[in-house]
């Protein structure tokens, strides 16, 4: 992440179980939110988060023990964390302002992978 040079920033699965064809419109979305801010009750998006959980969302190839450890999993996690109403806590298809990066990445602190819920 400290070496990408973008104004944004996209984490998405390497094995492609996030489809790239979403990208666009996680942009959109972003861009959407961003450009349309003249509420000042409205607060700039900083982060896009894919979701399994909300329409238009799923997943493929998935067995009913998978599906049930993902939907435990986001509830323990909406239960213990203050999500601010995300709806897929352990996905980890986001899109990311990189003044969001840089203000996140020098408070994580751990070894190996553990980005994802952080």
């Amino acid at each position: 992440l400290k070496a990408s040079s973008g104004q944004r920033i996209i984490l998405m699965d390497a094995d492609l179980s996030h489809h790239p064809k979403f990208i666009p419109q996680m942009i959109a979305v972003m861009l959407e939110n961003n450009n349309n801010n003249n509420s000042s009750s409205k607060k700039k998006m900083d982060i896009v988060s894919g979701t399994r959980y909300r329409k238009g969302g799923g997943v493929a190839g998935w067995d009913t023990f998978r599906k049930l450890t993902s939907c435990g999993a986001n509830f323990l996690a909406a239960f213990l964390l203050s999500t601010g109403g995300a709806s897929d806590l352990t996905g980890s298809f986001r899109l990311y302002e990189r003044s969001a990066i840089e203000l996140i990445l020098p408070q994580v602190q751990c070894k190996g992978y553990a980005f994802q819920m952080e």
